[in-house]
């Protein structure tokens, strides 16, 4: 064996080295904070403050969780963030959909006018237009509705852009073929476009439904129904009623936080197909 292979392999056992410490050092730095969360969240709330802070202690207990669930009104909290959350990855993946498919493969008149007003939405940060986009809804009666809280959300330039790049690296001679055949735009649409940006649609779900479920200040603005409200929402008030107690508070954050670490675990390989085939396409 030469000394040229053995030094190549060296240098790319290094490198895989370098890596996955980098790799290893930066899931610490994310873990860090949510084991501190952890960790504080079973504590007797007295411990919570007292230095030298511990991150294990023997009296840890369950008190805060038994606390949040029981004072507060977890299981509709929870049934609202569903049905909203559910509501706008469905109607955002669909009007994304038709709408980038239509600025990537159709020609029609101010096409690209409406395609930069479309991006422009990308620019705008949300907190400006959250007034008159209130105004609005509250002109048609949606306030302590569902409606009310899903509409508003379901426009996301940045899902239209990121489907508009996939639909571009779809081959024309697909559809040229489909065409040949008798096919008409919907059924090229539905039939052969649509199975093929599976993944891509399937990121797009994913992260229309991470940021709904996460999404607070809208939900906490057209809502004042407790009822209505979403987990975000009833776990703040909760916690107001309490004041700052960092246990509570620390409970109240994991458990929200837990349907989304379910979402990841069982999409994570979608969101990477999604993502890489986005990336593929945009090249």
């Amino acid at each position: 064996m030469s000394a040229l292979p053995l030094a190549q392999r060296i240098r790319r056992n290094a490198g895989q080295i370098v890596l996955t410490s980098l790799g290893a050092l930066l899931a610490a730095l994310w873990l860090v904070p949510f084991g501190w969360a952890l960790s504080t969240s079973l504590k007797p709330e007295g411990d919570t403050q007292k230095l030298p802070l511990r991150w294990i202690q023997s009296n840890m207990n369950l008190d805060a969780y038994r606390s949040v669930l029981g004072d507060g009104n977890i299981p509709k909290w929870l049934v609202n963030s569903v049905i909203v959350s559910t509501g706008v990855t469905l109607l955002t993946v669909v009007v994304s959909a038709l709408a980038a498919y239509g600025f990537a493969r159709t020609d029609f008149r101010c096409r690209r006018v409406l395609f930069g007003i479309t991006l422009a939405g990308i620019m705008v940060p949300g907190t400006v237009i959250t007034a008159p986009l209130f105004a609005n809804v509250r002109t048609m009666g949606l306030v302590d509705t569902y409606w009310g809280v899903i509409l508003p959300q379901v426009s996301a330039p940045a899902m239209v852009f990121i489907l508009y790049k996939f639909f571009q690296g779809v081959p024309r001679e697909l559809e040229e073929a489909a065409r040949i055949d008798g096919a008409g735009r919907w059924r090229i649409f539905g039939q052969i476009v649509l199975p093929l940006s599976r993944p891509v649609l399937a990121a797009v779900a994913i992260f229309t439904f991470i940021a709904s479920w996460n999404n607070f200040m809208w939900p906490y603005l057209v809502t004042t129904d407790p009822d209505l409200a979403t987990l975000p929402v009833g776990l703040a008030t909760v916690q107001s009623s309490f004041g700052i107690r960092w246990a509570q508070l620390m409970a109240g954050a994991l458990l929200a936080a837990l349907p989304l670490l379910i979402v990841f675990v069982f999409f994570q390989r979608q969101i990477v197909r999604g993502v890489a085939h986005t990336g593929i396409a945009g090249q």
